[in-house]
């Protein structure tokens, strides 16, 4: 891995890196032809494809039992790992419940509420790796926001992950079903003789399933398209080149087509985190895959000309994953907008976030930071405007109302004002 001046950047570069996508136009036949398939046939079509995709005969669907029962067989190192993740998880989303309010505007008695969605589904993925974590970020912001229903499906395998499964039932998830890829989306969407329609679909996938989450948008709500992981770490020559390149080396080693990159102004710095990159790179377990996904194209190290540069480089790119080990962090941080989430200063690596700092790490990717935030409480809420006006009030408004009604040709809502004043 060559480092790479910003200002060498040739247009074709500078949109691979920042023009980025879900990769899903290329499956959007094949993902609707499912859909389809299940919306007619219901569970037929989801053990057909569990067959056909995951090499798997499904019996039942609905394992939520299954997972009660992996909580309780787990190791329990590995359970107290989760209940702990589950717990800072819960305390980091406990503290984004908004309270509905109501004040007085001269007479005007104004408020909000909130209350929940009452069924989430949740895509928690398996395949190349499984991710327990991605349940734990998925279900526990649901239910904290008093969703009454949260379903969970997960791809499935022989035999089941039952480290997944039980951090399902860590969550608190309603229901868990054995299915994954589109079909899972699809199931959850429009529903099977077991599997419940949902109002909602949330979280990660492969480009099926989020090509899936594109072709059910409008018939249900879904968070957002989400394409592969990515990471920016943002550096001076204060940072230790070791701590950056593990970051670089941890993102790449999600998926092949991961984007990691690391900005700095310094260019000796640069080649140092080159180096510990291609050595810590080959050290891991998953380094055919960690690789390939330094090789891609939206991966590098980068030399900016000046802090300046790099902020706007970080600016445009819009990572999913921020990272600032920067010895005037908070100030490079306050020049920034556009982030899923932000890992500040050495001793905060994003797995931290991945796992167990209690942030969710359901983030959006492919630059739309720049119009959008990560799962959170909200995701699962609805709000709702409440209003009561005195006599006095609407007095007062009467004028604008009737004004404004009569310029809309909307007579009806101007005499609606009037009637009262008779």
């Amino acid at each position: 891995m060559k480092p790479k001046p910003i200002a060498d950047l040739g247009p074709d570069e500078r949109r691979t890196l920042f023009d980025r996508d879900a990769g899903i136009e290329g499956v959007r036949s094949d993902v609707r032809d499912i859909i389809d398939k299940v919306r007619e046939e219901g569970d037929v079509a989801v053990r057909n494809f569990c067959r056909e995709f995951d090499g798997v005969e499904v019996g039942n669907i609905d394992i939520t039992d299954d997972a009660e029962r992996a909580y309780e067989e787990i190791d329990d190192d590995v359970r107290d790992a989760i209940e702990d993740a589950a717990a800072n998880i819960r305390e980091f989303h406990e503290a984004q419940l908004p309270e509905d309010w109501r004040a007085d505007f001269d007479g005007r008695e104004l408020g909000r509420r909130f209350r929940p969605i009452e069924r989430v589904g949740v895509y928690a993925p398996g395949g190349t790796a499984a991710y327990p974590s991605s349940a734990l970020m998925g279900v526990i912001p649901a239910k904290v926001a008093g969703v009454e229903q949260v379903a969970v499906a997960t791809p499935p395998g022989e035999p089941q992950n039952d480290i997944t499964l039980a951090a399902i039932h860590a969550a608190r998830a309603d229901r868990v079903y054995r299915v994954g890829g589109a079909q899972a989306i699809a199931a959850m969407a429009y529903g099977t003789e077991q599997i419940d329609r949902v109002q909602k679909v949330v979280g990660p996938g492969n480009k099926w399933v989020t090509a899936a989450k594109a072709e059910v948008q409008g018939d249900v709500a879904i968070d957002f398209l989400a394409g592969p992981s990515e990471l920016l770490v943002l550096a001076d020559d204060s940072a230790d080149p070791a701590f950056v390149a593990s970051d670089v080396v941890a993102q790449a080693e999600h998926d092949e087509n991961a984007s990691s990159v690391a900005v700095t102004d310094d260019a000796d710095f640069a080649e140092a985190v080159a180096e510990e990159v291609e050595k810590q790179a080959g050290e891991r377990e998953r380094e055919d895959v960690i690789r390939t996904a330094l090789d891609n194209d939206a991966s590098g190290v980068f030399v900016a000309r000046s802090m300046s540069e790099a902020l706007l480089f970080a600016e445009e790119y819009a990572a999913e994953h921020l990272s600032i080990q920067a010895e005037n962090d908070e100030d490079l941080l306050s020049r920034i907008d556009s982030a899923g989430s932000v890992f500040l200063g050495p001793y905060t690596p994003v797995a931290a976030g991945d796992y167990a700092s209690g942030t969710n790490h359901v983030l959006p990717t492919t630059g739309a930071a720049k119009i959008t935030g990560g799962l959170s409480v909200d995701t699962f809420l609805r709000s709702t405007t409440v209003q009561r006006l005195d006599e006095d009030a609407l007095d007062s408004l009467s004028e604008t109302i009737t004004t404004l009604a009569e310029s809309e040709g909307l007579d009806a809502h101007a005499e609606s004002v009037r009637k009262r004043f008779e």
